[in-house]
């Protein structure tokens, strides 16, 4: 192992969005990056900015673990990990398919759980490293629908002040990133898996169509409408993620956008009937 630590960083998740604007913009600042996605066709452009490309599916051990041996035989290690890929599954609990629970969690949580558990061995060796974990205000916060989304964004919160304990003692720093409301496909994404649901038929006789219809409707009038000023683009992640693996004493949690300072202020101080008074007051209520 060489006596200078590698800081080359993985990125997932860089076909759009967060992930691709995070290893633009590292690149740009000098890191050496390996940008990765299922799909290595859609972030080929991004040799052309400097990054270097890998296929990694979250889902998928083996290509899990080729990818992070591929960057540990170049590099010696990763020296930060961006676990930054990850979608919204909308819809009640009662009916989303069991086996779309399985895709958000093996996605949001137990991927980013397998890549951690791979590239620390590395970081310990070398004494240094960053996890950075793209988390969401929906880590802290809850809104009817997105019940599965936002618990997998909870097991972030809970897994990452777990790690910053158990690897500070190696060097290592574990970040938790919690953006707020950012413009780009993600609402697109979660609006269509929430309008899916009972195309196919189910159990439960059509009774949250109209919660359904109102959710996707609210959905996109917060990401198209005026609430999005309080928001930003998926280079506001990417600026705070640089921010925070740059600094030499690594901050625990990034709020990103005044969406997610506020509301998970309000949430922090309202009690949970009168949270639920809220909700009420804009989502219908199943019956």
């Amino acid at each position: 192992m060489s006596a200078t630590p590698s800081k080359a960083v993985l990125v997932t998740g860089c076909s759009t969005g967060i992930g691709r604007a995070t290893a633009l913009r590292l690149a740009a600042g000098g890191y050496t990056v390996y940008a990765s996605a299922r799909r290595p066709e859609s972030i080929a452009d991004l040799e052309q900015a400097g990054c270097r490309t890998l296929a990694l599916d979250v889902t998928d051990e083996d290509s899990m673990r080729a990818a992070v041996q591929t960057v540990e035989d170049a590099e010696g290690a990763v020296g930060v990990l961006v676990n930054n890929a990850g979608y919204s599954q909308g819809g009640p609990v009662e009916q989303v398919p069991m086996d779309a629970v399985r895709r958000q969690f093996e996605t949001n949580v137990f991927g980013p759980i397998r890549l951690i558990q791979l590239v620390l061995p590395g970081m310990r060796r070398q004494r240094w490293g960053k996890i950075v974990n793209v988390g969401s205000m929906g880590g802290r916060v809850t809104f009817p629908g997105g019940g599965l989304y936002h618990a997998t964004k909870h097991s972030l919160e809970a897994l990452s002040d777990a790690l910053r304990f158990e690897t500070r003692g190696f060097g290592v720093d574990t970040i938790l990133i919690e953006p707020g409301l950012i413009v780009s496909d993600f609402a697109r994404a979660a609006v269509d898996a929430t309008s899916s649901l009972g195309a196919d038929g189910d159990a439960t006789d059509g009774v949250y169509e109209p919660f359904n219809a109102k959710l996707a409707a609210l959905t996109t009038g917060v990401y198209e409408g005026p609430m999005r000023h309080l928001g930003g683009g998926p280079d506001a992640v990417a600026k705070a993620i640089e921010k925070a693996i740059s600094r030499r004493r690594a901050p625990t949690r990034v709020p990103v956008t005044p969406s997610a300072r506020l509301t998970m202020l309000q949430r922090r101080l309202l009690p949970d009937r009168v949270w639920d008074a809220a909700m009420r007051a804009q989502f219908p209520q199943p019956r």
